[in-house]
């Protein structure tokens, strides 16, 4: 009697790996290996059993009464996936950490963000044996004392500096909220930028023109998003000496304030910043005054802009726009450029606030009260000077900086400001696929602690990405499922791999590993 394997799909969805002989017409089951719920536990039963098929025949034949050892899944990992993150660890010069538990805090905020608690669930699932959660809070403790956040900012330092340029830095800031009651000295009430009321603090983020970032910090929830720029640009110059170096600092409107501009320019830093459409009328009021608010599409007025409001810098009797030099005390450099499409679009916003407006001003609106509605004794009435004032500004997109044109042409300055959306996406990236929010640490150790494992994972989210063109997300999705199982029989290990997919064969081939599929050893 002639024994072979046979695969039986099970109520479950698993498929059950026996080895059996036919009795009669009927099939007997000899030895029922298990159940494979992947491929790679599939294939590993399978080979078990051929072992088994070519090693024991006889014994099988002979005598069916008996059973072996049962066979055992004793391994499971996503090998690919650990790989590609210690990999891209390694290559930034993170293992300058000697804390694997460090280390495994930031590959589970890479798979799976969640709380500390949870983190071992998320680290045994990929294959790797969590460290004791006493250890991780242990951890989290020595992140300050031992200056954590410090030797990941200078490997990110080193690895920008070789990877592209420091000549422009990209600065931008978020509030990241608690689910906490009260307020204390760090975590406060402010303005959030999801409109909650939840304790918050206020984070600052220093990138390269890419995205990748080099300097995080965090301030009380209701300091003001723009006394937080100055800090973070000088703790970045402290910490790898480079004062005085030629760099150029851009950020949006929320850092326009007369004293970060004045304060930049003392530390020797260039900057753009964006202008508030507000600032127009007086920035442009040559062009007014001569054009009327007449503007062609792609025009820009290269101009300037007071430093402070009570100042007067443009001469309405002058048809030219005056050009900024640096010796200028009373004004900074303004470009102001004019888009048909963004006029389209402000248009749109300024007719569906009007229509607002009117409808509050009717009575057929109960709402607070919005744009454009001017309150007096006699009533609300329709802001028609605001609103024409509104509409004669549609369209514009301005700029203010400390660049001579010598050395930065109009469009240039532009085209470095519009890098801006590299740093927004990287807070895209820390909120939603690291999951910096909500946070649930209490004490500023902590909280600084998380930061830190924050900055770290969106380091090598960055890095992963520049080098594969793939989200952080994607690679997790395609690789986290690919399993490498181990399972003893009689006391032979026996080893199997999900078969790798194309989107897996590209992560691993962009970053030099070799697997199954590359024709390499491995």
């Amino acid at each position: 009697m002639a024994a072979y394997i046979r695969k039986v799909r099970i109520a479950s969805g698993a498929t059950a790996v026996q080895i059996a002989a036919k009795q009669g017409r009927r099939d007997k089951v000899l030895e029922h290996l298990g159940s494979a719920h992947t491929d790679s536990e599939l294939a590993a039963l399978l080979e078990a059993a051929r072992e088994k098929l070519l090693a024991g025949q006889q014994e099988l034949d002979l005598d069916l009464g008996t059973t072996s050892s049962a066979p055992t899944i004793t391994g499971k990992r996503s090998r690919w996936l650990v790989e590609v993150i210690a990999a891209a660890w390694r290559r930034l010069g993170f293992d300058v950490i000697d804390n694997e538990a460090f280390f495994q805090l930031v590959a589970a905020r890479l798979v799976e963000p969640t709380s500390v608690a949870d983190a071992g669930r998320v680290l045994r699932e990929i294959g790797i044996a969590p460290a004791h959660r006493n250890t991780f809070v242990r951890t989290l403790k020595r992140c300050t004392g031992h200056g954590y956040r410090d030797d990941i900012a200078r490997r990110c330092f080193e690895h920008a500096a070789t990877a592209g340029d420091l000549n422009l830095l990209l600065y931008d800031v978020t509030t990241l909220y608690f689910e906490a009651e009260k307020e204390d000295e760090l975590r406060k009430v402010g303005y959030s930028k999801e409109r909650r009321v939840d304790p918050q603090i206020v984070v600052g983020l220093l990138v390269d023109r890419t995205g990748f970032p080099l300097e995080i910090g965090c301030f009380e929830g209701n300091h003001a998003e723009t006394r937080t720029i100055v800090p973070i640009v000088r703790q970045f110059q402290a910490r790898h000496n480079i004062d005085g170096v030629e760099m150029v600092i851009a950020a949006d409107a929320g850092m326009l304030s007369a004293t970060n501009l004045k304060d930049l320019d003392a530390a020797g830093l260039k900057f753009i910043v964006g202008s508030r459409v507000t600032k127009a009328p007086a920035d442009l009021a040559s062009h007014f005054h001569w054009n009327g608010d007449v503007f062609t599409d792609g025009q820009i007025i290269d101009t300037v802009t007071p430093r402070h409001a009570k100042t007067v810098v443009n001469d309405l009797t002058r048809r030219s726009e005056p050009v900024w030099e640096p010796t200028d005390a009373t004004a900074w450099r303004a470009i102001w450029a004019y888009s048909t499409k963004r006029a389209v679009r402000d248009n749109q916003t300024l007719n569906a606030q009007e229509a607002r407006a009117r409808e509050v001003v009717d009575g057929t609106r109960a709402a607070r009260t919005p744009r454009f509605v001017k309150s007096t004794t006699r009533g609300k009435s329709l802001d028609t000077d605001a609103l024409a004032r509104a509409r004669s500004l549609i369209g514009l997109k301005g700029y203010v900086t400390n660049l001579p044109v010598s050395l930065m042409n109009p469009q240039e300055v532009m085209a470095k400001y519009h890098d801006l959306w590299h740093v927004e996406q990287s807070f895209r990236m820390s909120k939603t696929d690291l999951r910096a929010r909500p946070i649930f640490s209490h004490t500023r150790d902590s909280i600084e602690a998380h930061l830190t494992i924050v900055f770290a994972a969106l380091a090598i989210s960055r890095y992963l990405q520049d080098a594969t063109g793939m989200s952080i997300r994607k690679i997790v999705r395609t690789l986290r499922p690919l399993q490498e199982v181990t399972i003893t029989i009689a006391g032979h290990e026996h080893t199997a791999f999900d078969p790798l997919t194309d989107d897996a064969v590209h992560i691993l081939h962009s970053l030099g590993i070799a697997n199954p599929r590359s024709g390499l050893a491995h």
